[in-house]
């Protein structure tokens, strides 16, 4: 039987994205980023990235298609992010995927985007095979999240307030570092040496974590230093912080793998492109013999072709399509939660 082509459209923050899959083959994934419009704020302004998502969509559809080398009338269905992530901006993409779906006659599936995340490792590795155990880490999303089937989900824990990602956004604008702040730590953090101790709570019970204290570590840190006029090394406190938090959830993800005896693990979420997550998991899991992947830079932050990806796994066992009352959702956890 011939590969279904599947449309897949992704709005859920700052990232205007439209892919093709057509089975395994990824014909395109158009990326539109709004990140220069929204660095002069310090980070994403939601009905400016509600109005940017409405003027990029169709034309980076059309670009997907045509980087495809298809027709609109050749798609056999269309998928979308319908949650998690900023409501206005999910419903741009929502309603032009309702709209696709209905004027074409196919039927239109529901993407849960932390899923999607984890389903962007089947991309990059084609033979990667459940069971296995995914570390999310973004910037609205931290957790350990077992993975029995393609369709199998169990969230074994999460963040208790903060994300990951967000603490490293709160954390670079106390030290007054350019949006998006996590690769702006990543790239100071290698200058820097991390002498600094800070004290955060590693709520390894249940697997979940917390970085809210984390995050008001260095900020603490940071004003008790304005207050006594010291100069602040930059570096150093991106290197301090950066490696507890990536300890933080390194330990807990190996608790984890010890404790359900899953021998595989990969990494999903904007989060996953830092360079000492990347290196910890592989360094701590050898330990544990245990085989630690991550798909390429391009994967990992939002984009339409994780969003296909889901979608076909949702396809292959017959998931019911949503209807045309499909509405965005700010909050979603995975499915198996």
């Amino acid at each position: 039987m011939q590969d279904k082509i599947i449309l897949g459209i992704e709005t859920s923050c700052d990232e205007t994205s439209a892919a093709v899959l057509a089975g395994d083959r990824l014909l395109s994934n158009i990326i539109s980023s709004q990140i220069e419009i929204h660095r002069r704020f310090g980070g994403v302004v939601p009905e400016i990235a509600s109005r940017n998502h409405l003027t990029a969509i169709l034309p980076v559809i059309d670009e997907a298609l045509g980087a495809a080398g298809i027709h609109r009338s050749d798609v056999n269905a269309v998928a979308v992010t319908y949650g998690a992530g900023l409501v206005g901006a999910l419903l741009i993409g929502v309603s032009a995927a309702k709209a696709l779906a209905y004027s074409l006659g196919v039927p239109l599936y529901a993407v849960n985007h932390i899923e999607a995340h984890i389903a962007a490792n089947y991309l990059a590795d084609p033979e990667l095979k459940p069971p296995f155990l995914a570390v999310v880490a973004s910037g609205g999303h931290t957790g350990i999240v077992r993975v029995d089937g393609r369709n199998k989900f169990t969230l074994l824990g999460t963040t208790t307030d903060d994300a990951i990602g967000e603490a490293f956004d709160k954390v670079a604008r106390a030290l007054d570092l350019p949006y998006p702040g996590g690769p702006e730590i990543d790239r100071l953090a290698r200058e820097g040496s991390d002498r600094i101790e800070f004290v955060a709570k590693k709520k390894h019970k249940d697997y979940n974590l917390s970085y809210s204290g984390l995050k008001t570590a260095v900020v603490n840190y940071m004003h008790t230093a304005e207050q006594r006029g010291e100069s602040v090394n930059k570096a150093d406190v991106c290197a301090s912080f950066q490696r507890t938090a990536v300890d933080m959830l390194v330990d807990t993800a190996m608790i984890a793998a010890k404790k359900t005896g899953v021998k595989r693990l990969v990494l999903a979420g904007g989060v996953a492109a830092n360079s000492l997550l990347r290196s910890r998991l592989e360094e701590e899991g050898a330990k544990l013999g245990l085989r630690v992947s991550y798909p390429p830079m391009k994967l990992c932050t939002d984009n339409a072709a994780m969003i296909c990806a889901r979608a076909r796994d949702m396809i292959a066992e017959n998931a019911k399509p949503a209807d045309l009352s499909l509405n965005a959702v700010s909050y979603l956890k995975i499915s198996g939660d």
